[in-house]
């Protein structure tokens, strides 16, 4: 297959992912209950939405409970499902006013009933918004993900709708989460850790990594704008050269 020319990086991402790490610190530095960090870090997400909104950031992905946070504490997971719950009540109506598409990927099916009817409430009624596209990974893991894209495709291979010699990368693409967004061009993670943690491992193949020590109740615009101008004073190359890349930004497009 003939190599497709990456797009061209512009001023801004189009598409941010980030890892909310260090609620539970948070609270702890301040002697107080995990739970009012992570009340906290709702509120960082409200600001990091607006901030997006303003930017015309047209796509935000957000790590909001992994595959493996239900090895958490019982009673942590039950007091972020019941926060998880209340977030969605109070704050759909407002992300559908602003234009805000609302989707969930991940292992919904391990969720209650009560949540899971809200997540597709939310999910319906923002369907055919356009100004952003907020994802929010729960119940989420980027291996699971990968081996749930490798099952559809055995599917179709027992079925005869697909021979093994057709499979690509770009095939396999199509399966995973986010399919049909942009890979995110920047990804942050708070909190001071330096990986990935399972999170969105195919689409993160040459996204700009970004970490801050930063708890994540603490992010707020000027983090964000930090993020911002550490990316787009980045050169992103798509495994070519410099010179590659520089040829690229003065061709004309053919009309």
């Amino acid at each position: 297959m003939s190599q497709v020319p990456p797009p061209l990086p512009g001023p801004l991402p189009r598409h941010v992912a980030i890892i909310m790490d260090g609620n539970g610190r948070w609270a702890q530095l301040r002697r107080r209950p995990r739970m009012i960090g992570h009340r906290a870090g709702a509120r960082a997400v409200n600001r990091t939405i607006d901030r997006c909104l303003e930017l015309g950031i047209p796509a935000l992905t957000l790590f909001a409970f992994s595959s493996e946070n239900w090895g958490r504490p019982a009673e942590e997971v039950e007091a972020l499902m019941k926060l998880f719950l209340h977030a969605l009540e109070r704050e759909v109506d407002e992300l559908h006013r602003r234009g805000v598409r609302v989707r969930f990927v991940g292992q919904r099916e391990r969720f209650g009933p009560a949540l899971l009817a809200r997540m597709q409430a939310a999910e319906q009624r923002t369907q055919g918004n356009a100004l952003m596209t907020l994802s929010i990974a729960a119940s989420y893991g980027g291996r699971q993900d990968i081996a749930h894209a490798a099952r559809m495709l055995a599917s179709e291979v027992a079925a005869g709708r697909l021979q093994p010699e057709q499979i690509d990368e770009t095939l396999l693409g199509r399966y995973v989460a986010l399919a049909d967004l942009p890979a995110p061009d920047l990804f942050i993670r708070t909190g001071g850790d330096t990986r990935i943690s399972n999170f969105l491992l195919w689409q993160l193949a040459y996204t700009e990594l970004w970490f801050t020590e930063v708890l994540w109740p603490d992010f707020d615009a000027a983090q964000l704008q930090r993020a911002l101008d550490a990316y787009t004073g980045r050169e992103r190359r798509f495994g070519l050269t410099s010179a590659q890349i520089a040829a690229l930004a003065t061709e004309t497009p053919t009309p």
